[in-house]
């Protein structure tokens, strides 16, 4: 009787085995999905030495506005999944990274306003260390990971208000991340450098329909960045500057 359970429990182990291998087989998940969302989208903000507390705050109160805007929504509302996911964190020199808002997922009114109460309440947590735009690349290169959302496109969004100072080539990671299928975007704020954007579209962004919106201010980034979003989600350009070839600063 021992054998004959011993046999029944072989069988039972091999069959199971063999059920999944022909589920992996056949494309199906062995065990929970990650929901998928048709953007995972992360927000790297400027928090270097030359960005004063009130530019910050700017910063910070516009995207908090901009994710409450019913435009914003309407974009997302009709994409194929009708959600994208968002992260957000602070940057200055290589090395100097503060998240500040964690994955989230927007898919309706509340989930928006979900986002946008986070990111108002979120706290400046750098305050000088150079401008490293590669590094804020790299970083946002690896928190796709760790999000529980799976995109159907994936895209960083750099705001900052100076050229890459610190830290590796910004060529080298911009192309990192182009090689990984992921897009980078640009909203430089014109207040310290004028010609930020040109810097901007020549070495900053790059990827599938990346482009530049420039910010002339800080006090007009609020508007910027409602334009950006909306592009970004929609995935249309907003007639700014495409993506030009890679040349040495």
């Amino acid at each position: 009787m021992g054998q004959s359970r011993s046999i029944w429990g072989r069988w039972l182990s091999s069959l199971r085995a063999v059920c999944l291998i022909g589920l992996s087989l056949a494309g199906l998940p062995l065990a929970a999905r990650a929901e998928q969302v048709d953007l995972q989208l992360v927000l790297a903000v400027d928090a270097s030495g030359s960005v004063s507390q009130r530019r910050f705050d700017l910063q910070r109160d516009g995207y908090a506005t901009a994710f409450r805007n019913i435009q914003v929504l309407r974009a997302i509302l009709s994409g194929v999944n009708q959600s994208i996911a968002v992260t957000m964190f602070q940057w200055t020199g290589p090395g100097m990274h503060r998240p500040v808002v964690p994955w989230m997922i927007i898919k309706d009114e509340v989930t928006a306003g979900a986002v946008a109460d986070a990111i108002a309440a979120s706290q400046r947590q750098l305050y000088g260390g150079g401008t490293s735009i590669s590094g804020a690349i790299d970083f946002s290169m690896g928190l796709f990971p760790l999000s529980p959302h799976e995109g159907l496109r994936r895209v960083i969004d750099i705001s900052g208000d100076g050229s890459n100072n610190n830290g590796r080539s910004l060529i080298a990671a911009r192309d990192d991340a182009i090689k990984a299928g992921v897009t980078i975007n640009g909203l430089p704020i014109l207040s310290v450098e004028p010609g930020l954007d040109t810097y901007f579209e020549r070495f900053v962004i790059g990827g599938e329909g990346a482009f530049v919106i420039p910010a002339r201010n800080y006090e007009q980034f609020a508007d910027a960045i409602v334009k950006k979003l909306i592009a970004e989600i929609a995935a249309i350009p907003p007639g700014g500057t495409k993506f030009a070839e890679a040349r040495k600063p």
